[in-house]
């Protein structure tokens, strides 16, 4: 199966998987990338160029904040989710199920417009 880039997502949906990776603990860039490859099944990836502007623009907005991890040989900076952040995400599981309801009753062909053709 062919992995899809978070270029391919919107910002709101890479918004969404970062803060719900988050939300489980503080994580380093690369932990955040290999954890939403491992929940996706690999279907979602993101690399370097996508993840970090997605980390700084969270951070820049207040729903996360970063530290210097320097218990281990290789200092990482770590991301954690704030209470801004969590209440950002809520917002986005919201829109989420409320965009993917509609598509899925327009794809299955449920809607009240198609059952007036």
């Amino acid at each position: 199966m062919k992995k899809k880039s978070t270029k391919a997502l919107s910002r709101d949906h890479a918004v969404a998987i970062v803060l719900v990776v988050l939300k489980d603990g503080a994580r380093h860039g690369y932990e955040i990338a290999r954890e939403v490859e491992r929940r996706t099944g690999s279907t979602i990836y993101f690399n370097d160029g996508t993840l970090y502007p997605v980390l700084h623009a969270l951070e820049d907005d207040g729903f996360i904040e970063s530290a210097w991890d320097t218990s281990s040989e290789r200092p990482r900076r770590t991301y954690a989710i704030k209470a801004a952040g969590l209440a950002e995400l809520d917002k986005k599981i919201a829109e989420w199920k409320r965009f993917s309801s509609a598509v899925n009753e327009l794809l299955s062909g449920e809607t009240a417009f198609a059952l007036n053709l």
